[in-house]
């Protein structure tokens, strides 16, 4: 999650985009300036970032702001894998795992709104088993798992033992 992380955050959106530009080239696409700062602009943080947002920032830096422009872009962004979106917020989340095909599975901080993509194939392969055992074919999945990243807990954990102290 971005506060916790220990990583350079500017490093990280550039290999993002490095891995947009190698995939987009690789399956004949092209990564127009929308979709690049489109997609320079979902990684700013690990905070999912709704469509209504991205249009906004879109159209102060000059982007055309229609609704279609940006929801173009971010089919183009999911469909090429580089992107997520997150369900239950309705909003959407780089892929830190873009270059090999995968399901992305949500950790989502209840206080923060941080999210971090677990990439766990075993999880996959584990549902896909359960289904079939039950004779259904999933089409689909989300799963998205809310609680406390590590620094809203340690947070948490140090106002209650300051609550404890005053007691």
């Amino acid at each position: 999650m971005a506060e916790t992380h220990n990583h350079n955050h500017g490093e990280c959106i550039e290999s993002a985009l490095a891995t947009a530009e190698a995939l987009c080239k690789n399956q004949g696409q092209k990564l127009t300036k929308v979709r690049r700062r489109s997609l320079e602009l979902i990684w700013q943080s690990h905070r999912p970032l709704g469509a209504y947002q991205l249009l906004a920032k879109l159209a102060e830096e000059g982007f055309n702001s229609a609704p279609p422009t940006v929801y173009r872009a971010l089919d183009f962004l999911l469909s090429a894998g580089l992107i997520h979106k997150v369900e239950s917020m309705n909003a959407y989340l780089g892929c830190a795992h873009a270059d090999k095909a995968h399901k992305g599975y949500f950790l989502i901080c209840d206080a923060c709104h941080n999210v971090m993509e677990l990439e766990y194939q075993d999880i996959h392969t584990s549902l896909l088993a359960k289904a079939k055992q039950h004779g259904f074919e999933i089409r689909a999945n989300t799963i998205e798992l809310t609680g406390l990243c590590a620094a809203c807990l340690e947070q948490e954990n140090s106002a209650d033992q300051l609550q404890d102290k005053a007691n």
